[in-house]
């Protein structure tokens, strides 16, 4: 399975992009201290999910596991941190960025055919 360097790219902007929305949604749901909370906690608690919970031998990632998971469970992952994503910004009012970045990652995937019938092979 080759690993396009320019889709690595474009898939780590939409990996940056989905973490922001994560955060600025967060920022969104509380006032006071708890709101820098919320936005700083949520991106990092799915940067470690997204991080740690990876396919043994992955070539698009370091091929690192430290939680090694079936193909079909990071493909899972990936799918709701990303829809999560599209949802954050649709639901703080800004559905444009929200089916932009849904349209976006819909076609990194459909560039990354190999990669998700890797995946899907992985037990």
């Amino acid at each position: 399975m080759g690993s396009n360097p320019i889709n690595l790219v474009f898939r780590f902007g939409l990996e940056i992009a989905a973490l922001t929305a994560f955060g600025f949604w967060g920022w969104n749901q509380a006032d006071g201290w708890l709101k820098y909370i919320l936005a700083l906690g949520i991106p990092l608690l799915a940067s470690v999910l997204w991080g740690i919970f990876a396919v043994p031998d992955d070539p698009s990632r370091s091929g690192k596991a430290p939680f090694p998971v079936p193909g079909i469970i990071r493909l899972a992952l990936e799918s709701v941190f990303f829809i999560f994503a599209c949802l954050a910004f649709i639901q703080k009012g800004m559905p444009v960025i929200g089916y932009l970045l849904g349209f976006l990652v819909i076609l990194h995937y459909g560039l990354s055919f190999d990669r998700i019938q890797w995946l899907l092979n992985q037990k």
